[in-house]
């Protein structure tokens, strides 16, 4: 299809190709429009390379032309490019993609838990667990740190905030579209299925009885579970983790952010 030259983003004729990227600001509106209608959207030059190296099928592009003339050699010549002045964007979606690149992609089947692990097969791995992370910065960041530290995947609780909302798929840099995930559908209790796959859950805590996590060995299958920002994990999820374990740090300081601790404990948890 050939590329599609617009000065104005409200041209009736492109409505329906332009709707997958109105309304962007409002995120309780795009987190039930975006998995019902089966797509997401990535945004910048790098993450819309990413989508298109990992596999993921475009559905469209929104680009400025000096964007379009960038990615020139890896867009599909069946997929619409529309090309706009970036100032134009904002009046479309209600925020500044001061970027100038943005796709709106085929969202793939939902993987569940048994799912995630087939597809990982058997030896040693390390999965990343969250529960309840609400915030999509925070689990974008989440799994840039699991990527960067060589995790071979991931699972959400039923409750957590989509991994493929487009903040999320910005802040991992596009990780999140090549690290295989998963969505829990009963909770605490896909755990058990972890377990029964020879994973050790270990429970980043501030539990008065966990273990220093430089102390603490590391399994050849480990799965690491982390809560929520404000009130950390659930009772429930701490029952069904194996071992405890926490981040040994100043007095004066009660906690890290998520994602921070996502990352010292990944990285002390690495395999040697």
């Amino acid at each position: 299809m050939p590329r599609i030259e617009l000065d104005d983003l409200t041209d009736p004729r492109f409505a329906d190709l332009l709707r997958d990227y109105t309304h962007l600001k409002d995120v309780q509106l795009r987190a039930r429009r975006e998995p019902a209608e089966g797509l997401f959207l990535a945004e910048g030059v790098e993450v819309v390379r990413r989508a298109l190296a990992a596999g993921h099928r475009p559905r469209s592009f929104l680009l400025s032309p000096a964007r379009a003339d960038e990615l020139a050699d890896v867009l599909p010549p069946d997929v619409p490019v529309l090309v706009a002045p970036v100032a134009a964007f904002e009046r479309l979606t209600g925020v500044d993609l001061h970027r100038g690149a943005i796709a709106s992609v085929h969202r793939p089947p939902q993987r569940d838990t048994a799912g995630l692990l087939d597809a990982l097969g058997p030896g040693p791995r390390r999965l990343v667990v969250l529960e309840d992370v609400v915030d999509h910065t925070n689990v974008g960041a989440l799994f840039r740190s699991a990527a960067a530290f060589g995790v071979d995947g991931v699972l959400v609780s039923p409750r957590c905030a989509d991994p493929l909302y487009r903040r999320s798929v910005r802040v991992s840099m596009g990780t999140v579209l090549h690290l295989p995930w998963a969505r829990a559908t009963t909770w605490p209790g896909d755990l058990d299925l972890l377990r029964r796959s020879g994973f050790t859950v270990a429970a980043l805590a501030l539990d008065d009885d966990a273990v220093d996590l430089a102390e603490f060995r590391a399994p050849e299958r480990l799965a690491l579970l982390l809560g929520t920002e404000g009130d950390g994990l659930s009772r429930k999820a701490l029952a069904g983790a194996d071992a405890a374990v926490r981040i040994p740090m100043d007095e004066r300081v009660d906690s890290l952010n998520v994602a921070a601790a996502s990352a010292v404990a990944l990285w002390q948890t690495r395999p040697r």
